[in-house]
């Protein structure tokens, strides 16, 4: 019988692609599924499709006895209920995560994002277990950790200590020509997957049927799909 398939769309800067991402790592639920992981750069897919970050966008709003408060406050009660939204999800599916953003969020992730394409690149996505690695790693890192994984001379080391030092030099020397290729490719096919935003996750069920899913709210709708059981307890039912 066929196996039940999952592509998901991740980049590290994305704290609920983590979520997704540890959930389809180390859940049970998921564990007789294929899961395929494509490194993009989620800033080149929100320009594609001509979205804005939810914590940038600004509103105005009645305010007591003020007739309008500013535009921004809009935007920092969005940024305060997201990442709000972002503990109650990592608690609700006991992931790992830090209860404060990391200083100078968001930062650019396009260096470590062409790293990543350039080894799955080399390794080819039926051969990802180096690039889980990294990912295991990288998540880690930046959201448990708060290690400032964008900067070269972490990243570096990262790297050297999943890949090995010959190995991660390789992928940094790839990085600006094959990675940066491969990279484009990747969020060019998320966008043409209809992605807006992470995680993005392309499912096929045994019955060879494909739907796909946006964020970790819709993780209950991926298991339904997929034909999955659920446990009956526990933060799952957050799911329902």
């Amino acid at each position: 019988m066929p196996r039940n398939k999952i592509t998901l769309y991740v980049d590290t800067v994305s704290p609920f692609a983590y979520i997704a991402y540890y959930v389809l790592r180390h859940h049970a639920v998921f564990q007789g599924c294929d899961v395929t992981y494509v490194p993009i750069f989620l800033g080149g897919l929100m320009k594609a499709c001509g979205n804005t970050a939810p914590i940038n966008i600004t509103s105005t709003r009645e305010g007591p006895g003020t007739g309008r408060e500013p535009a921004d406050r809009g935007a920092a009660d969005k940024k305060a209920w997201i990442n709000r939204n972002r503990q109650l999800w990592a608690d609700t599916l006991q992931v790992p995560i830090k209860k404060e953003l990391p200083d100078n969020f968001p930062p650019m992730t396009l260096g470590i994002m062409r790293q990543l394409a350039a080894l799955d690149e080399a390794d080819g996505r039926g051969r990802q277990q180096r690039l889980v690695q990294a990912l295991d790693a990288l998540f880690h890192d930046f959201w448990v950790e708060h290690r400032e994984t964008h900067k070269p001379e972490v990243l570096g080391s990262l790297l050297g200590k999943v890949l090995g030092s010959d190995a991660a030099a390789t992928v940094a020397a790839e990085a600006s020509g094959t990675g940066k290729a491969a990279l484009l490719r990747n969020t060019d096919e998320a966008f043409a997957a209809g992605a807006f935003g992470l995680p993005w996750m392309v499912c096929t069920n045994a019955a060879g049927q494909t739907e796909s899913f946006w964020g970790v709210d819709h993780l209950g709708q991926v298991a339904t799909f997929l034909g999955l059981k659920r446990p009956e307890a526990g933060g799952w039912k957050a799911l329902l």
